[in-house]
């Protein structure tokens, strides 16, 4: 018979460990000396050693999982329990026992960091909502645009609550955007109704001015052409050619009227050389007002320098185109400001505009992940015939991406 501190082997090979309760059987050895025996039950109680050493250290140094390390230790412990080796086994149980207590304490750890987290998710999300219902009120439809747009993304980015805590805060999110798209679009469309109104009320206004155009009653018309210009302006602004065309028109049968007007009192010449003076000094005037850096401001000015304009008076035929087109370039100038700014806060071109860019990025992403797998694949073929069409793809994405920058993004 054969022993060691920890074990022994009887005379019919039965191989023992010594525990707390007493002797328990771990095998039978009969292919060599009861040494041999010892030695090879020894070296499986250093395999355990091995193995709860290493998952001592996967539980502290790693992110195992509870469940996964709850597996491994029912595993060794099994192993233990069956009294298959030779050595110190309760010393192994009290020490997957500490691993027992030190897995049940990460995952109450994780436990209470996952709760901070939905906590820290669901205040954020909360203020999202809040946010975008305060912004579902606004007018100012481009920078609120532009901010629920940024919400959306930044809510895509948070994790999600319980199902219906999750629910029911996207729906008052959704809500809100919603609102305020309806709101918006509401809003242009009114726009486009006051524009529309404006070209059939100067629509009347030309056919007045046309019909007065051949008029002899020099101070009686001259008066009405000023009234017709007050409600010419007065009216608003039509679509922008329809605009331009009527202008044309109500200016023309104006001119032709003064026209004859100035041939009648040409007497009057020397005063229109004094108006033309004034006029010339208010066109330098308004000439500073461009490039237009703050549309509202300039339009006011102008408006301020056309008044006056207007109260000078006729100025001498021949030079009137010239000092004329001088506050129409200005003009033009700020009807341009004004018509960029209607693009850039026009959502259902921006709307397109995105569309098309995120369409166009998608596919060139696409086009870039196959050349990449048939490089990786030796299909060089294949991916020269993919970077030809990348390139047209790239191409037109650079040119969408251009066409989107005049929205302002």
């Amino acid at each position: 018979m054969s022993s060691d501190p920890w074990g022994r082997v009887d005379e019919t090979g039965t191989v023992y460990v010594r525990t707390a309760e007493g002797e328990q059987v771990v095998g039978s050895w009969q292919a060599g000396s009861p040494e041999e025996a010892l030695a090879y039950f020894e070296r499986k109680y250093e395999g355990l050693v091995v193995e709860i050493g290493l998952l001592e250290r996967r539980v502290k140094t790693t992110d195992l999982s509870a469940k996964d390390a709850t597996a491994a230790i029912g595993h060794l412990r099994q192993q233990v329990d069956e009294h298959h080796a030779v050595g110190d086994l309760a010393a192994l149980a009290k020490r997957l026992d500490a691993l027992v207590a030190t897995v049940d304490s990460r995952r109450e750890e994780r436990r209470l960091e996952k709760a901070k987290q939905a906590d820290e998710a669901r205040g954020a999300k909360e203020a999202l909502v809040v946010e975008a219902e305060e912004l579902a009120q606004s007018e100012q439809w481009r920078s609120a645009g532009e901010r629920l747009r940024a919400l959306v993304d930044t809510w895509k980015g948070l994790p999600r609550l319980d199902r219906k805590s999750d629910d029911e805060l996207w729906h008052r999110f959704s809500h809100a955007r919603s609102a305020f798209s309806k709101r918006r679009k509401a809003h242009f469309a009114a726009l486009d109704a006051q524009r529309e109104d404006a070209r059939k009320v100067k629509e009347k206004l030309v056919a007045e001015a046309e019909s007065l155009s051949g008029s002899t009653d020099w101070g009686t018309t001259a008066a009405r052409y000023r009234d017709l210009m007050t409600e010419w302006k007065a009216a608003g602004r039509a679509q922008r050619e329809a605009e331009d065309e009527l202008w044309n028109r109500f200016r023309g049968a104006q001119d032709v009227f003064f026209a004859a007007r100035s041939g009648v009192f040409a007497e009057r010449d020397a005063e229109q050389g004094e108006n033309l003076k004034l006029k010339e000094e208010l066109a330098a005037e308004a000439e500073k007002l461009v490039p237009v850096t703050d549309l509202k401001a300039a339009r006011a000015a102008f408006r301020a320098v056309n008044e006056r304009w207007e109260a000078i008076g006729h100025v001498p035929r021949d030079a009137r185109p010239k000092v004329e087109g001088r506050m129409q370039a200005v003009e033009g100038a700020l009807q341009e400001a004004e018509e960029s700014e209607w693009r850039r806060t026009n959502p259902e071109a921006r709307a397109r505009a995105e569309g098309l860019t995120g369409q166009l990025q998608a596919a060139v992403d696409k086009l870039r992940t196959q050349i990449d797998t048939a490089r990786a694949s030796g299909n060089n073929a294949r991916a020269d015939k993919l970077s030809r069409e990348l390139e047209g793809r790239q191409a037109l994405l650079d040119q969408a991406l251009k066409g989107l920058e005049e929205f302002g993004g």
